[in-house]
């Protein structure tokens, strides 16, 4: 079993900043891709932010610039830093992860989700 637990979700003001975290947790052997999703009410979840193990990052074009994702793979945590926060970046995040259990299965775990909201 691997579970993701995410923090950080709240209420910012646009122009703001928020830091998400999601730690892993359990049987794990290895962890490949983390990554950060987003959804909102009646659309798609959507790619915010992802990151191999090697460091390789990918970013959504909306938020270039404005969001960084980064990783400490010795406590399996990925973490995503949101500045300049835009109206539209309020949504339900969610963080996965590519991870190969002790078992040497492989799954794909997401977390629970936090909710972002940006308004004045």
């Amino acid at each position: 079993q691997v579970q993701l637990v995410e923090s950080g979700g709240g209420l910012v003001q646009p122009g703001g900043s928020l830091r998400l975290s999601c730690a892993a947790s359990g049987s794990i052997e290895s962890i490949g891709v983390m990554g950060w999703y987003r959804q909102v009410p009646g659309k798609q979840r959507e790619l915010v932010a992802t990151s191999t193990s090697g460091g390789r990052i990918n970013y959504a074009d909306s938020v270039k610039g404005r969001f960084t994702i980064s990783r400490d793979n010795t406590k399996n945590t990925v973490f995503l830093q949101m500045d300049n926060l835009k109206p539209e970046d309020t949504a339900v995040y969610y963080c996965n992860a590519d991870v190969l259990t002790s078992s040497w299965s492989r799954v794909l775990s997401w977390g629970q989700g936090t909710q972002v909201t940006v308004s004045s």
